[in-house]
């Protein structure tokens, strides 16, 4: 979960999800149009990274995104790069994983990215409010090592 010294980011989301088994298998929701964080649909996507692999760092202006990891474990962190936010500069986690699942909405100029903690490759599905645009992407990105963020990717 979040890191409790740190205040969770404004326009940070969490929502609990259930899994559902049976003798066949697992179902999961992971997001609603009736749920109380949805915007709007823009696309449904899945990225993965092999163990010990970080994918940082990026926002978006244009869009927010909705990530939940469905194999694997991750540790999603997100940055606060929004001036005028009450959370600027701000630091959240979370670890994202099937054992405790929860979809984590990351609002528009919240830098985002995550480390593949599991064993194995991680599976992460992001629905963004937006389609991705090939011709102008909405995807402005920095060093996963930049010092404006100073974000220890190494610890577990």
């Amino acid at each position: 979960m979040s890191k409790k010294s740190q205040p969770q980011i404004c326009g940070v989301k969490i929502k609990q999800l259930k899994i559902i088994n049976d003798q066949r298998g697992r179902l999961m929701e992971i997001l609603r149009s009736d749920d109380a964080l949805f915007e709007k649909f823009g696309q449904c996507y899945f990225t993965t990274a092999y163990p010990g692999v970080v994918k940082a760092w990026h926002h978006h202006r244009l869009q927010d995104d909705h990530f939940t990891c469905i194999k694997g474990k991750i540790r999603l962190a997100l940055y606060d790069a929004r001036k005028r936010s009450q959370t600027f500069g701000i630091i959240n986690e979370f670890i994202l994983s099937l054992e405790k699942p929860i979809l984590v909405k990351i609002p528009k100029g919240v830098y985002h990215g995550f480390k593949a903690i599991s064993k194995e490759e991680a599976m992460v599905i992001n629905i963004p409010t937006k389609a991705y645009n090939y011709s102008k992407p909405d995807e402005w990105r920095i060093a996963l090592d930049d010092p404006e963020i100073n974000y220890d990717w190494g610890k577990l």
